[in-house]
Order: structure tokens, then C-alpha cells, then sequence
């Protein structure tokens, strides 16, 4: 029904945006880390919408980029999570850490988000890791690393675990033995995917 709105940001608090639009003041529902990456007052947005309708409610909910909206309505789809508990999560982790940690298998990340347990955490994962996967997460990764910075390029970790799924590795063995590594920044792709390799043994 709504795809997004465009107006002016009136009032601002950690879960909820009144956005106006043409002498209407919309209230949305917002994750906190869209909160905190609010323009001031007085200023233009752009939100993505999602309208929930309930028999006793209609509720607007609100991001600042279509990849968190589309992430909020995959969460919706596991059983037990409603609009809020996915908004929660939105609010702990990023679109890109979700799919991340999803396809790592890293419920602890998950059960970070407020309202979600370490049972909830497990079946998330269960019931969307077929729905991702690691080439969408890397390309979607970059994608936005990119929209927020346009000189950014595919830094060496990311790389190193291309290079280990093209080598036959499961995506999410490949991403763990990465994560498991002290990177720092001088080391370059070749030396993160000898050390991932070692890890692989």
C-alpha cells in the first residue's frame, strides 16, 4: 500500500519517527539504530514503509534503507516473530550482520537482540538460512559499504572468503574460520586465506 514517504522529520525518539508529509504528521516505528541515524528536525527523509494491519491496530513501520525493510520482512515469515521482536532485531543488528551471522550459524549474535532468546536465535536460523546465501550476503554487503562510501572497496577478509568457497568450502565454515583469525590491517587476501586454510584442516 505505502512504498515509502518523503517528508520532513518533526519529532524523533528511540523507537519512533513522525515524519511530515503534505500537513499529515506520520508516526512510524522505527529500530533504534535508524533512530540514532535520523536527520535532525527540519530536515527531508526518504523512509521505506511496511504497513502492519491487525484487527485492534494498523501500524506503520519505518526504515532508512529498503534492505532493512526487506530483511524485516523475511523475519516476519519465522514463526514466532512478530513486527516488533523483527524490529528488535533490526535494532541490534544490521541487515548485514543478520545474514552474516545466519549463515555462520552464530546464534549468540542473534539472541543479542532484545525479546530474543537463544531457542528463538536457533530457529531464525533454521528457517532462514535456505533462504539466503553467502554470494547474496557479499554482494549485498558491498552494495551498501558502497552506498555509504562510494570509494570503498572489497576489503581482504570478505575476499578470503570468496576465494575459500570457490575453493569448495561451505560458506559458513568458510566465514567461521575467517572470523576465528586476529586480521589486522596490513595483512593482505593471500595471507588471511593461508591462515583460514590452516584453520579448515
Amino acid at each position: 500500500m505505502l512504498a515509502y514517504i518523503k517528508g520532513i522529520v518533526a519529532e524523533v525518539t528511540e523507537s519512533t519517527l513522525v515524519l511530515e508529509c503534505g500537513q499529515i504528521g506520520y508516526q512510524l516505528l522505527i529500530s533504534l539504530r535508524d533512530a540514532q541515524a535520523m536527520p535532525r528536525p527540519g530536515e527531508h527523509v526518504k523512509v521505506h514503509t511496511y504497513l502492519n494491519v491487525r484487527e485492534d491496530a494498523m501500524t506503520l513501520f519505518g526504515f532508512l534503507s529498503k534492505d532493512d525493510l526487506d530483511v524485516f520482512k523475511l523475519l516476519l515469515n519465522v514463526s514466532g516473530i512478530g513486527p516488533k521482536a523483527a524490529l528488535g532485531v533490526l535494532s541490534a543488528l544490521t541487515a548485514d550482520d543478520l545474514r552474516f551471522a545466519v549463515l555462520s550459524d552464530d546464534a549468540k549474535a542473534i539472541a543479542k537482540a532484545p525479546g530474543i532468546g537463544s531457542k528463538t536465535a536457533k530457529k531464525l536460523i533454521l528457517e532462514l538460512k535456505d533462504k539466503l546465501s553467502l554470494e547474496d550476503a557479499f554482494e549485498k554487503k558491498l552494495a551498501n559499504t558502497q552506498a555509504a562510501d562510494p570509494n570503498v572497496t572489497t576489503d581482504a577478509s570478505t575476499e578470503a572468503v570468496q576465494a575459500l568457497t570457490a575453493l569448495g568450502y561451505a560458506g559458513s565454515d568458510a566465514l567461521r574460520a575467517v572470523r576465528k583469525l586476529n586480521i589486522t590491517e596490513d595483512m593482505d587476501t593471500e595471507t588471511i586465506l593461508k591462515l583460514a586454510l590452516k584453520q579448515m584442516i
